[in-house]
């Protein structure tokens, strides 16, 4: 196989569902309506509900849902070679991951801007919502870690990255300033913006800041909390708005590039290895059901959902502008994995050589994964392939082409690190409000949100900290997909009692929930039982253990709760409908 074909098969299958299956949603499902007010300006407080350029709420869309995700799980799904991974991300985007991300999206913006949690438990039941809520908190604890996780290892191993990385969100401090308390023009505040973006990257370059993985920890601890409670247009939306030109510059160039190396473009790496590869844990893992246990936000991500319905819904400026925030982000996302899964399939084997590392095709399998985590490669090695790849159709130097795709993932995987702490400290503040009176005394202390973004930052630091990534990202993955299973169910809900499509649409919804919600029930089941046995250090096997026990029994409550919701008649709903 070779990188320019399936570059080209990805590319015409994004832009043929794009216009075909997701125009559909938006005007036989959603019916989006260009005149009716979003919760951006119905409910506008210059803090979370503020409208936002459509460009400026994809690039913070985008960025808060990609994160590493996308590049870090199907580069460890390698192990089971380039093709199961390739059908994982290509299936998962069509026919759920797109869906899900833009359901969850507009059904938050008619019920003006309240999150996914809350939408389930309106339209099943109030056990449902508080269900929900407790679920996600769990969930973006564990999000929280792994990214924690990836971004030290990746400032660890790569310190021109981490310098651009600080400076990077000063410079974007400095755009949102221009852009909402200056008079000056969007695109002259967009051109200032790109221009501290290469300044950055330059001193990264040249004064690149080394420091230990558990330092760069306390770090991320420090920043997270502060990013998490100022208002959204300091950093957040500025950063990701740049961050778009990252992700979009980054993809044009390595997508042309694993065009234009013609012959060099050939795969290497091994199409299939075996049903049971060396993955989660280090042991073996059948390809079905564990592979959304590997590979979270390239294919389809429940943590979308609460980006979609928890910010970016607040942001909306126009309905219309939802089918390209929610549907061509998941869109984007998957066109990135592509290239990741191109690059390491034409020169995975290449950085393994370069490195002295003992993978070859014929114990890929086996020993993929276990070597990419053990000498730290888990970003490594798409940066490395991508930057023999620009080298290669381009003439661009190594060390540009790693620190610039190093740089490119810890950009976003900052993003996600920021908006995953403001979500959770919005499930803290709602599950506070369900247990106690948090309007004063000592429940107002507990629902403050300086408190909440600590004690969830803490949370995270503790549980990365021994770094057992191998454990780590399943669990996180596990979760994550399990969450896009049951947020996928309310969707398909209020497809289906709200909205009323004609024809099969509600099928289209519903099938791939149930699909999902099987698969990965069934993979987490197999986690607890056969992987978190093994975790050596005690005190991650019973928090690991502990969170994803709690997660499967509230996804079967979740599950139960969506079967009887599903089974009353559609004119119970009239007092749900927004």
């Amino acid at each position: 196989m070779n990188s320019a074909v399936v570059i080209l098969v990805a590319g015409a299958i994004y832009l043929t569902m794009y216009f075909t299956y997701g125009k559909g949603l938006q005007n036989k499902v959603v019916r989006a309506d260009p005149n009716r007010p979003t919760p951006a300006h119905k409910l506008y407080d210059g803090f979370d509900y503020v409208p936002a350029h459509p460009l400026v709420l994809y690039g913070h869309h985008f960025a808060s849902i990609a994160g590493a995700g996308p590049i870090v799980g199907p580069a460890v799904a390698m192990a089971w070679g380039w093709l199961p991974g390739l059908i994982w991300v290509w299936f998962g985007n069509v026919f759920i991951g797109a869906v899900h991300d833009y359901l969850a999206l507009m059904s938050s913006v008619r019920y003006d801007g309240k999150s996914v949690q809350w939408i389930a438990g309106k339209l099943m039941s109030r056990r449902t919502g508080i269900a929900f809520e407790f679920y996600i908190l769990f969930a973006l604890l564990l999000v929280l870690a792994a990214f924690m996780s990836v971004i030290a290892g990746i400032f660890k191993g790569t310190p021109e990255a981490a310098t651009a990385s600080i400076l990077f969100l000063i410079s974007a401090v400095i755009v949102g300033w221009l852009m909402y308390k200056t008079s000056l023009h969007f695109a002259v505040a967009t051109l200032v913006g790109l221009f501290l973006v290469a300044l950055s990257v330059w001193l990264g370059f040249k004064y690149p800041i080394t420091t230990t993985y558990h330092n760069w920890l306390l770090f991320l601890f420090v920043y997270i909390i502060i990013a998490a409670s100022i208002p959204v247009w300091i950093l957040l939306q500025p950063r990701d708005y740049l961050n778009a030109y990252i992700l979009w510059f980054g993809l044009i160039l390595g997508g042309l590039a694993f065009i234009f190396i013609g012959g060099k473009g050939t795969f290497t790496a091994p199409a299939y290895t075996t049903w049971s590869a060396n993955v989660v844990g280090g042991k073996p893992s059948p390809f079905w059901p564990t592979i959304p246990l590997v590979i979270a936000c390239g294919s389809l991500s429940g943590f979308h959902s609460i980006v979609g319905s928890g910010t970016s819904s607040k942001q909306l400026d126009n309905e219309i502008h939802g089918l390209l925030v929610g549907y061509g982000g998941m869109f984007t996302e998957g066109f990135l994995s592509t290239i990741v899964i191109a690059s390491i399939s034409v020169y995975g084997l290449q950085v393994f050589q370069s490195l002295n590392i003992p993978v070859n095709v014929d114990n890929w399998g086996a020993q993929y994964a276990i070597q990419v985590v053990k000498h730290g490669l888990k970003v490594g090695i798409f940066a490395k392939s991508y930057a023999y790849g620009l080298q290669d159709a381009f003439g661009v130097p190594f060390k540009t082409g790693a620190v610039f795709a190093s740089l490119w993932v810890s950009a976003f995987a900052l993003t996600t690190l920021d908006t995953a702490t403001r979500l959770g400290r919005f499930a803290w503040q709602e599950v506070a409000g369900m247990i106690m009176d948090t309007s004063s005394g000592i429940g107002k202390i507990i629902a403050n949100k300086w408190l909440a973004s600590v004690v969830l930052a803490a949370l995270g630091v503790w549980l990365a900290w021994g770094n057992q990534w191998l454990i780590l990202w399943p669990a996180f993955s596990g979760m994550n997909q399990m969450l896009a299973s049951i947020a996928l169910m309310t969707g398909a809900l209020w497809v289906a009692k709200i909205q009323r499509p004609a024809g099969a649409w509600k099928w289209a919804v519903l099938i791939p929930a149930l699909f999902l919600w099987i698969t990965v029930t069934l993979a987490l089941l197999w986690f607890l039982v056969v992987v978190v046995p093994g975790i050596s250090e005690a005190g991650e096997r019973y928090a690991v253990g502990f969170i994803t026990l709690v997660g499967v029994l509230l996804n079967f409550l979740l599950a139960w709760d969506f079967w009887i919701a599903w089974k009353r008649p559609e004119e119970e709903y009239a007092a749900a409908a927004a």
